[in-house]
């Protein structure tokens, strides 16, 4: 993992500070007109295999960008490989003020094998 998502990782949970959504929760919310940034933290290589459509490749490279550019008001969810590590991350945008943060369980591998 890259240098800055290493440390979010490797930073305790605060308890409650976000959510976890599941893969037909967020089809449905995709279907919605609510502002949604849906945050991919794999790795180039398994992100250029396949995201979600939407989803923006959230790295060392691109956190600033991304973060700069996504309002906190809107509902942020992050995807991994299998929705473990997506939820330090989620924890850690709740803790930068982000209102609306979801962790999808079971990450791109249940999004894949549910689409």
């Amino acid at each position: 993992l890259t240098t800055i998502l290493a440390t979010i990782l490797a930073t305790e949970i605060s308890p409650m500070t976000f959510q976890q959504l599941s893969v037909d929760d967020l089809k449905v919310l995709m279907a919605t007109d609510t502002p949604l940034t849906v945050f991919d933290t794999r790795d180039p290589a398994a992100y250029a295999a396949g995201h979600i459509a939407q989803a923006q490749a959230l790295n060392n490279n691109t956190l600033q960008e991304l973060l700069a550019a996504t309002p906190t008001s809107n509902t942020v969810v992050v995807c991994c490989y299998h929705g473990i590590s997506s939820r330090a991350v989620a924890g850690w945008l709740a803790e930068q003020g982000y209102e609306h943060v979801y962790s999808l369980i079971g990450g791109y591998s249940a999004w894949s094998g549910n689409s």
